[in-house]
């Protein structure tokens, strides 16, 4: 199939461009959120970046959106309407904002366009509506097993901590940065040692690694912890579990599912979680082995080839059930 696609979250996107098909990333001449195309990632060939003003002009089987604002736009640049004249489905990657659990879907009444979550938790605290809703849990391509832990520190990755603040849990890196000193990766860290009091002894920013950096990076720390407390399911977390890292995770959203017991330890308890944080910093062999525990269930539970085979039977559903 010929699949409309925007790069919207590269980790998601990486591992869905590892399917059997050929995915038109839309390109426009300033780039941005919506034109980007494939941004010299590092993905297979069937990727292609198509020029905005030519997608009308393309032949495109069905278009996989993740914004609202993508339906309107879709259908602008194909000249065509969603869910009749193209098929299409919509991934919702993150969890609901606003009256939880009441936040009603942007596509709840449309039942043309099937509705795709990451997570269960997801499916369960939107209101999907009249929707066709269902799950399609992430994959991962495999890093494989780089695990050293040869440095005693703990790895976080986050996206903007200084504005999310409470969302990311950055309220709570001082409590962990007293068990072990935290590198901490990702987007608009700008400031935040400063703003929760921290100097460079016991946090240090990383910034916004290209993947096969931050995987390397990552797998040297000792600990990886995740103090996200409303998101769907970092996939960091998943990236981390694979690289044979220990988990010490705050229990919220689909965490405790994705997390078994033998891999570190989910709480809601901070002062558990910060506990274990100094067990395992001070512990190389024990961290090792919970590292290895968490790697064997991301292998069973997160595996790629099981995501595109469910990706393929929704697309393939879609297409015929919509005149594709």
């Amino acid at each position: 199939m010929r699949v409309l696609l925007w790069h919207v979250h590269g980790s998601w996107t990486t591992s869905f461009v590892h399917g059997g098909h050929t995915y038109l990333l839309p390109t426009l001449p300033e780039g941005g959120p919506w034109g980007r195309g494939r941004s010299g990632r590092d993905w297979p060939d069937t990727v292609e970046d198509v020029p905005a003003a030519t997608l009308a002009q393309s032949d495109v089987d069905i278009a996989v959106l993740q914004r609202p604002e993508e339906l309107a736009m879709a259908e602008e640049w194909l000249g065509r309407r969603l869910g009749t004249g193209v098929p299409a489905v919509y991934v919702e990657h993150n969890t609901p904002r606003g009256d939880v659990p009441n936040t009603r879907h942007p596509l709840a009444e449309r039942t043309d366009i099937p509705l795709v979550h990451v997570t269960h938790f997801n499916r369960l605290l939107w209101d999907c509506g009249r929707a066709p809703a269902t799950v399609i849990e992430h994959g991962i391509v495999d890093p494989g097993h780089r695990y050293t832990g040869e440095l005693a520190r703990a790895a976080v990755v986050t996206n903007e901590p200084v504005r999310r603040w409470r969302v990311t849990g950055t309220d709570l890196l001082p409590a962990f940065a007293a068990a072990a000193p935290l590198d901490v990766f990702g987007m608009g860290l700008d400031g935040l040692g400063e703003r929760v009091g921290l100097g460079p002894e016991r946090l240090v920013t990383k910034g916004d690694l290209a993947q096969e950096r931050l995987h390397r990076e990552l797998a040297r720390r000792r600990v990886y912890v995740h103090t996200t407390r409303w998101t769907s399911l970092g996939l960091s977390l998943l990236e981390a579990m694979y690289l044979g890292m220990p988990v010490v995770s705050l229990a919220c959203t689909e965490a405790p599912a994705a997390v078994p017991a033998n891999a570190g330890m989910v709480s809601a308890n901070v002062d558990e979680l910060v506990d274990t944080t100094r067990a395992l910093i001070a512990d190389p062999t024990f961290a090792a082995e919970k590292g290895r525990r968490a790697r064997e269930f991301a292998l069973e539970n997160y595996d790629l080839s099981a995501f595109l085979r469910s990706w393929d039977a929704l697309l393939t559903a879609s297409t015929k059930g919509q005149g594709g």
